[in-house]
């Protein structure tokens, strides 16, 4: 049996397949609520993807992941990731990157008819940079109307991915801006909203008013369905698009197509950086004695087999992984190792005093074990068979990698002293500044493993800072690997980034979804970026 077949049972035998279906009552559910699918040519029926718990008010968050579809952003990505007008007609940075100006549309109009103006616009930044919640606006000085068609942003320091902020920010009504509006949003985007049965679907239609390019479809219907449930629904017809995991996409399913859309939604190992002893405000152990050292996360790093991760666990519908920005125009290419070499990772490990004393296959140094525990959220199959390859992958080398499924909250009381799979990916590369920056160890969710390296610090900060963005790209990458050290595999190694997971849709072989962009983490519908271009094919 050779390494991949063998690798593949391995995999197998160590959890559960999901099961491929739905119970027939899930399945009755989905009948009754999509009857007569194909009678309507300008209706669409999706199951891309899970409620939003927050509900549909971008100044909370909705719209960060995918189309606010409800809403116009000043700025938007086009399939290129380029960045083009929405809203804005144009807008300037001043030389010390202090003051944005954003001038608008004077033609854009809300759902009720009322005109969208600069004082929505400052309303909308002003609520969301208060709102607690995912957004983070406090480097926002403040925001006026200098006329009713300019806005202009003022800044505590100047910060290059603030234009993300831009971009994602989808503007509310200052008139009709509730305590009701994430259930019942009223917009100036491509489609308004209808119905939402919660836990069940969304119902929207096209909005007439919107200013640009208008759906080709009146009637939009987002199912709120499980993998199995989606999956089975389309097997029996039943939608038009449907979100799937890798388990199923070798079924074929008659009058679907798979599309397969590259990401950098990545999965990776996160170790921790310190050595063992502090604590958090909260009490939670900080540090690892032996994910501390290089020469482990290094020999891991060089050990692992991604392309055989990509083709065992993803039904090779994915990328192997480098950084948490692979292809992004913030990334840095030289970022890229050779990988799946033990004989190397083994030379790295004797080169630092680890070495098997006892002769029980685990590595030693001085009282030192070469063990540690890597989690995951119990609930995700995928990264559970992530955890478990990796941990065979490497044992080869004399690490022992103890494999524990978790639940978050778990997770959050023992990631600062763990190794955690995690899973990133952002158009935003703020995504990096919080992951790798020192001042932001130990910041919810951000540089659990309390990463620090001054140079790579200096690199993040000029990064933020720079005035013109071309040039802030520069520092990004250079905090990545500048031929001397950087935050990747090449340089610390603070992680182990595994795949990149291509977003998996089985597709109505009559629809025609566009150019898809490289997608994001996938919270929210992703996919939905250029919805407004799908269409049926002739």
């Amino acid at each position: 049996m050779n390494k991949k077949s063998y690798f593949i049972l391995l995999i197998s035998l160590a959890f559960p397949i999901i099961l491929l279906g739905c119970s027939l009552n899930s399945e009755d559910k989905i009948v009754s609520s999509t009857a007569n699918i194909e009678e309507k040519s300008d209706e669409l029926i999706l199951a891309i993807g899970s409620e939003p718990e927050t509900g549909f008010d971008p100044t909370t968050g909705w719209g960060r992941y995918g189309s606010p579809l409800f809403q116009s952003t000043l700025l938007k990505r086009d399939n290129e990731l380029n960045i083009v007008n929405d809203l804005a007609v144009h807008y300037t940075i001043s030389e010390d990157g202090l003051v944005w100006t954003v001038e608008l549309r004077d033609d854009v109009m809300f759902l009720d008819g009322e005109p969208l103006t600069s004082a929505d616009v400052v309303y909308t930044f002003e609520t969301a940079s208060t709102s607690g919640s995912v957004i983070d606006l406090n480097n926002i000085s403040h925001v006026e109307a200098i006329n009713e068609w300019t806005v202009q942003f003022s800044l505590k320091e100047a910060q290059s991915t603030f234009i993300n902020s831009l971009i994602n920010t989808g503007i509310v009504p200052k008139h009709a801006h509730g305590s009701d509006y994430a259930e019942k949003p009223i917009g100036s985007g491509p489609f308004k909203f209808v119905q939402w049965d919660k836990g069940q679907q969304l119902i929207v239609k096209s909005n007439p008013k919107y200013y640009g390019e208008k759906s080709f479809f009146n009637k939009i219907t987002f199912l709120f369905l499980n993998e199995d449930a989606a999956y089975a629904a389309a097997k029996s017809g039943q939608v038009h698009m449907a979100a799937i995991p890798p388990a199923f996409s070798k079924q074929e399913v008659n009058g679907m197509r798979l599309e397969a859309l590259q990401s950098v939604d990545n999965r990776g190992v996160m170790f921790p950086f310190v050595t063992s002893g502090e604590t958090t405000v909260e009490g939670y152990p900080i540090g690892n004695d032996v994910t501390a050292d290089i020469a482990i996360r290094k020999a891991i790093n060089i050990a692992i087999d991604r392309q055989l991760l990509v083709e065992g666990i993803l039904e090779g519908h994915g990328t192997p992984a480098y950084t948490v920005a692979d292809g992004l125009p913030w990334w840095n290419p030289e970022t890229t190792i050779e990988d799946a070499d033990i004989e190397a990772a083994k030379s790295i490990l004797e080169e630092a005093g680890w070495v098997d004393i006892n002769g029980d296959g685990i590595l030693q140094k001085g009282s030192l074990n070469a063990e540690f525990v890597l989690m995951y959220p119990a609930s995700d199959v995928t990264r559970q068979s992530l955890a478990i390859a990796v941990a065979d992958l490497i044992k080869p080398l004399g690490i022992n990698i103890i494999v524990e499924g978790k639940s978050w909250d778990d997770i959050q009381k023992q990631m600062y002293s763990n190794a955690v799979l995690f899973g990133w990916g952002s158009h935003d590369p703020i995504e990096i500044y919080n992951i790798y920056s020192s001042h932001t160890a130990g910041e919810g969710w951000y540089n659990t493993g309390f990463y620090s390296n001054p140079v790579v610090d200096d690199y993040l900060e000029k990064a933020l800072s720079a005035t013109d963005i071309e040039k802030s790209l520069e520092y990004w990458k250079k905090a990545q690997w500048d031929e001397k050290t950087g935050f990747s595999a090449k340089g610390d190694a603070p992680w182990a980034w595994l795949v990149n997971l291509d977003h998996l849709y089985l597709v109505d072989v009559k629809l025609d979804i566009g150019q898809q962009r490289i997608q994001p983490h996938q919270h929210g519908w992703p996919v939905t970026d250029n919805i407004t271009e799908w269409k049926w094919l002739n």
